[in-house]
């Protein structure tokens, strides 16, 4: 049986030894996905050039119902899976090696920033990482310069006010606000009548 790479065990949420070597495999993809993002973020380009650019950086082809708007951040790349008719504004920072996965209709807001990275609490293992995958799931929204940290899952529908900071799951058809993000009320849904 071969043993994981380092992009599974991050996946899987294992530490991973900054000064182990197979740690060089990561720093070689944030500098193609840098390279990349330049391209995606400054340079003049269609709609589709600019999807297959962010595709070159995803490692699969982005949907063409989802719109993410330039500059975009992110400080590893392939872990970002984007589903259909996502929207991301401007500015975002994507933090993706635990992997961050955006659910059919997800909004993100200007500013927000969803880091699935962690270091470890021990001083001689500071420099060591843990990943944690973040969810936000079916038409979601986070509000404009939101934190969402490792490991939390935005439930459906679920609004996450501007500048709230998550550090634990949202429930679905919730509103969520500040720092520590609480639930603030349900969702209700419109009549149809």
């Amino acid at each position: 049986m071969t043993e994981p790479t380092i992009f599974q065990r991050a996946l899987a949420g294992l530490p991973l030894d900054f000064n182990g070597a197979d740690f060089q495999e990561i720093q070689r993809t944030v500098q193609r996905t840098q390279t990349l993002l330049k391209r995606f973020n400054n340079q003049d380009q269609t709609p589709e050039q600019r999807r297959a650019t962010l595709s070159q950086v995803v490692g699969y082809e982005v949907p063409a119902s989802a719109e993410v708007n330039a500059p975009v951040h992110s400080d590893f790349g392939p872990h970002i899976f984007i589903g259909e008719d996502v929207y991301v504004n401007q500015d975002v920072m994507f933090t993706d090696l635990g992997g961050i996965y955006l659910g059919r209709g997800a909004l993100i807001g200007p500013r927000a920033m969803l880091i699935t990275v962690n270091h470890l609490e021990d001083p001689t293992h500071r420099r060591d990482v843990q990943a944690k995958a973040i969810h936000v799931e079916a038409n979601a929204w986070i509000g404009a310069r939101a934190v969402i940290l490792p490991g939390v899952t935005v439930g459906e529908n679920a609004i996450v006010g501007a500048g709230a900071i998550v550090t634990k799951d949202v429930p679905a058809n919730t509103v969520v606000v500040g720092s520590p993000a609480r639930v603030l009320r349900r969702i209700k849904r419109m009549s149809t009548d």
